[in-house]
């Protein structure tokens, strides 16, 4: 019995060593994860609301949905934008999330 008193203990630390490996791997792999992906789409969501908070009378824009045209009034109480688009200038009401894209380069932006 007392030969085995040695291989247990060596079991012993291998598992606090194998468990605290594991620990380890886990948190490299939430760390890539989170590096790679999650804080990627938390920037690209900022960017989407400066945008969005920046729009101004004016700007030529182009909707999530392909619509392009021009901001022609700001409805801040309702969180929307009057487009107007077409030849005959026809005004829609648009919501903010909507904005894909401003295709007006303002000198603030150079």
């Amino acid at each position: 019995m007392n030969h085995l008193l040695p291989l247990a203990a060596t079991a012993a630390a291998s598992s606090g060593n194998s468990i605290w490996s594991i620990i380890v791997i886990y948190a490299l792999l939430f760390g890539a994860l989170y590096f790679f992906m999650i804080r990627p789409q938390q920037k690209k969501k900022k960017a989407e609301e400066a945008l969005r908070k920046n729009v101004q009378v004016g700007d030529e824009i182009t909707t999530i949905g392909g619509i392009v045209g021009r901001i022609v009034a700001i409805k801040d109480e309702s969180d929307s934008f009057v487009l107007e688009t077409g030849i005959d200038r026809t005004k829609i009401i648009v919501k903010r999330w909507a904005l894909g894209k401003i295709n007006t380069v303002h000198e603030d932006d150079k």
